[in-house]
């Protein structure tokens, strides 16, 4: 009776040191997840399109032609992200899908051969050669569970969890787009001087950078103050630039 009220004590005890591991290890995002394409994407179109804008306005054009530079560097930017990284994604994706029809492949035809190859690789970790033979054995009598272990240890990619070029396009072009539109959004609600557009990007900016906080170790108001500084940095320089090219012009 006593050694069944210790086993259970002791499960207890174990329970409760797993449940504190967890509640109280855990670990941020390292890879960024949705979130740091969205708002870097965001933040690239509001960068870019803030400094296509002051530019032209340092070049003391009429405000038409301001909105219409905006909203067509909103569209030409917003387009090209979207491309390019339909193309990256979906390039990379074929080179791992060809990468792993190679694996199933040689998974088929010398099957002995890849499961040497297996347990070579968690001798290499460290994993003693007669538990590392059998674990390899174990895991490579089901085929598909063979070629995932295999994608993961040789190619470090997860077959089942391939990145999706049309997600990346779509979520590429939509987060440049509503970046880019701040600095024209003044304009278009009736704004006919620059300042509106500048601070409401340079606002847009700080966000961006407190944003970016979340998948990185350092507070919100240093990554919100150095996103505004750089933003605000490019913005200057394109308008001296638009300033130098509009009076050399004219």
């Amino acid at each position: 009776m006593s050694t069944a009220v210790e086993n259970t004590e002791d499960a207890g005890s174990d329970a409760n040191i797993l449940d504190f591991h967890v509640s109280h290890h855990s670990h941020r995002d390292v890879n960024g997840g949705w979130l740091r394409p969205a708002v870097f994407g965001a933040m690239d179109g509001l960068v870019s399109n803030l400094a296509l804008i002051t530019g032209v306005a340092g070049g003391h054009v009429a405000t038409r032609t301001i909105v219409i530079t905006g909203l067509v560097g909103l569209a030409a930017g917003a387009f090209s992200m979207a491309a390019g990284e339909y193309t990256s994604v979906a390039s990379q994706r074929e080179l791992v899908e060809a990468e792993l029809a190679v694996e199933l492949r040689e998974l088929h035809r010398n099957p002995h051969d890849e499961q040497r190859e297996l347990a070579a690789l968690y001798e290499a970790r460290g994993v003693e050669p007669e538990l590392a033979a059998e674990v390899a054995r174990q895991l490579s009598t089901d085929p598909h569970k063979a070629l995932e272990i295999h994608a993961r240890e040789e190619l470090g990619v997860d077959p089942s969890d391939l990145p999706s070029p049309v997600v990346a396009a779509v979520s590429s072009f939509g987060s440049f787009a509503a970046g880019a539109l701040l600095p024209v959004l003044p304009y278009l609600l009736g704004a006919h001087s620059l300042w509106p557009a500048l601070l409401l990007a340079l606002i847009g900016l700080f966000g961006c950078g407190a944003v970016v906080a979340r998948v990185t170790a350092r507070s919100w108001w240093f990554s919100g103050l150095r996103q505004l500084v750089l933003g605000g940095a490019a913005a200057g320089v394109t308008f001296l630039l638009g300033t130098l090219f509009g009076t050399a012009v004219s």
